[in-house]
């Protein structure tokens, strides 16, 4: 594990120098802070909005019945934008679902609403065996190499949304829908690769041939070697709306619609703990430090972070953020290591999640989450201390 004693705090956001990918300069700036990988986020950026005006411009295809499949969580910026693809843009949308296992409730509480309320065609895949087996070989791993790259902290996450992004591509190619509507948030679009064919080399590369084959069934090779014009597009419909992206606004309109009954962090999926247990024993930061981070960097350079929020989770304008990761540090390997008590750590993450701004459900809700870590960690096969 990092210690901090031995690293740099960047004196505007506050990210360490041990964070993975970042390095703080002798003014004590970060690289994020310098803005030293603009030039690669805006390469990206022209792609995926380049992606998403020819997907808004396609004329409709009458040899297939759907112009997208959406890829559909139950989130808030999902939810959200299904409604607007079919109810504003009168988009045919096969609205595409992986059961994953470790759904929240309340999630899968916003899909039945939107089957019921939203008039586009629903369907549901699953693959239990193979998404476990993905995510108990990612978090079972060596400690990984340090100084790490950028997001390294994050790949368990990273490696699930992958496997059922790669699940959607293939039911997008069996039935010849030429676009697939995935709904990250502006912040994660930047930081995500687009392209098809570079998604599956990148889980080959990850995972190599042998687990890769085994949970795909072969069929990835299918579209490795598939012609350009047989693969479908990857589009990013928050691209278009990156400077007014606003949770709380959002969540306001899918609650005044009936579509949404629930909080932004209650819509996390089980893993959230494990995500977070993850980061903090490899890299000794808590799972969304990059989001706390880039929300002090808005407030500090703009006097105010309320019209950046470019990230799912909207943190208070005052945050202690080195404080809140501390706290939440010593609960979460407690948990793990099946210390402590367990009536005082429900009221410390209590208390954490408040401090996020979070009511007292939605806060009790997701520190409950903390406390079955273990019985989640068990069921999928992941190891801890």
């Amino acid at each position: 594990m990092v210690s901090l004693t031995a690293v740099t705090l960047c004196s505007v956001c506050t990210l360490s120098s041990g964070h993975p990918g970042i390095s703080v300069d002798d003014a004590g700036v970060c690289n994020l802070c310098r803005l030293d990988i603009a030039g690669d986020l805006l390469v990206n950026y022209r792609y995926t909005n380049a992606v998403f005006e020819e997907f808004q411009q396609a004329p409709r295809n009458p040899a297939v019945p759907y112009d997208c499949l959406f890829m559909y969580s139950g989130g808030k910026d999902s939810t959200y934008m299904l409604d607007k693809f079919v109810n504003e843009f009168g988009k045919r949308v096969l609205a595409y679902t992986f059961d994953v296992p470790f759904e929240s409730a309340h999630a899968a509480d916003n899909i039945r609403l939107a089957r019921e309320k939203i008039p586009a065609d629903f369907v549901l895949d699953s693959d239990d065996d193979s998404i476990k087996k993905v995510m108990r070989e990612v978090f079972n791993r060596p400690a990984p190499r340090k100084p790490g790259t950028y997001l390294d902290e994050k790949l368990p996450c990273a490696s699930c949304r992958t496997f059922f992004v790669l699940r959607a591509v293939l039911h997008a190619h069996r039935h010849r829908i030429p676009y697939i509507a995935m709904c990250a948030d502006p912040q994660q679009i930047l930081t995500m690769e687009s392209n098809v064919r570079e998604i599956v080399r990148g889980f080959y590369d990850a995972f190599g041939t042998r687990l890769t084959d085994e949970v795909f069934r072969g069929e990835l090779e299918e579209v490795l070697f598939a012609e350009e014009h047989e693969l479908p597009k990857i589009v990013f419909p928050f691209i278009a709306m990156r400077h007014s992206y606003d949770p709380d606004r959002m969540v306001a309109e899918l609650k005044a619609k009936g579509l949404y009954e629930s909080s932004p962090l209650e819509t996390h999926c089980t893993l959230f703990p494990l995500l977070n247990y993850y980061s903090f024993k490899h890299w000794d930061c808590m799972f969304y430090k990059l989001n706390a981070a880039s929300h002090v960097r808005a407030v500090k350079r703009n006097n105010s972070g309320t019209h950046r929020s470019t990230f799912s989770i909207k943190f208070p304008q005052v945050l202690d953020i080195q404080r809140v990761e501390e706290r939440l540090r010593e609960v979460t390997l407690q948990i793990a290591a099946g210390e402590g008590d367990r009536d005082e750590q429900l009221r410390e993450l209590i208390d954490i999640f408040r401090d996020l701004d979070a009511d007292e459900s939605a806060a009790r809700f997701v520190a409950q989450s903390f406390l079955d870590m273990p019985a989640v960690a068990a069921d999928v096969g992941i190891r801890l201390p």
